[in-house]
């Protein structure tokens, strides 16, 4: 298939007649099988779509989705199968002691250290993305906080951690990730510096959302600011822009066109 289609528009919440609107929500599910089904295939699917976006490299990157049932477990990617190929038989459950308890194949030593601290920290988070990206480990170099100078960023307004412990090094290091999990608070995305950028959400579908949404906002800021001096965005604007997309649900919302296109043109994910 092609490569699925760049991100170019946010969530408003009004609709052409400048009228506000309610936003569709995801299905109440109430059986856990179901809701670990659901979960599974929707973290198949966001691996697919960050490999199909190009913005995972080689081995590095994990997406984590937290079981609803055994809620010190969580499903990732197995270590060294391509993003573009995942299906959802080839996730593995990992406890947090780092014990692959479903699945056969060895899970990432940094994804452990990383995702088992976030989650443990974060009860409200099901779900974590992080890969290499070019642009997001390049602007980690920086030390610096996200502007608010383009619209998109607004959805990030004062929800950006930074982070310098343990800054360029593979994360292996459990008390690294119990740092990076600390900084990030109750914020749903941490810059970690000279490695690059993690996002988390209550679903799988904004976790993945947020970590491409980061991405190309710090993009956006790298070539601005290569180009001139960037004028931002007043604070009543960045308040208000946060409030129509900086939720959760708009997170998950974001998703769903993405979803939609795997559906169409390669179900395969769900096997």
């Amino acid at each position: 298939m092609t490569d699925i289609q760049d991100p170019t528009e946010t969530v408003e919440g009004i609709n052409a007649s400048n009228e506000p609107f309610s936003l569709p929500t995801p299905p109440v599910i109430e059986d856990v099988e179901a809701v670990r089904k659901d979960r599974k295939e929707r973290l198949a699917a966001g691996l697919r779509i960050l490999g199909r976006l190009h913005l995972a490299e080689g081995v590095a990157g994990h997406v984590t989705a937290r079981d609803p049932e055994f809620t010190d477990h969580f499903w990732v990617n197995p270590f060294g199968h391509n993003f573009k190929l995942m299906t959802v038989s080839d996730l593995i459950l990992v406890n947090h002691e780092g014990e692959v308890v479903e699945g056969d194949r060895p899970v990432n030593a940094a994804a452990f250290a990383i995702h088992s601290q976030l989650h443990q920290a974060r009860p409200d988070v099901v779900a974590a993305a992080h890969t290499h990206a070019m642009y997001g480990r390049t602007f980690s170099t920086l030390g610096k906080p996200l502007k608010m100078i383009t619209q998109d960023a607004t959805a990030f307004y004062n929800d950006v951690a930074l982070c310098s412990v343990g800054s360029g090094a593979v994360v292996v290091d459990l008390e690294i990730g119990r740092q990076m999990a600390e900084a990030l608070g109750d914020r749903k995305a941490l810059i970690h510096q000279n490695h690059g950028h993690i996002t988390c959400g209550g679903s799988v579908d904004a976790a993945v959302w947020w970590y491409v949404a980061l991405e190309r906002c710090m993009q956006s800021q790298l070539v601005a600011e290569a180009a001139g001096d960037p004028i931002e965005i007043p604070t009543a604007l960045c308040e208000s822009g946060y409030a129509a997309q900086g939720h959760d649900l708009a997170g998950w919302f974001q998703f769903q066109p993405w979803w939609d296109e795997l559906m169409r043109d390669d179900p395969g994910f769900l096997t």
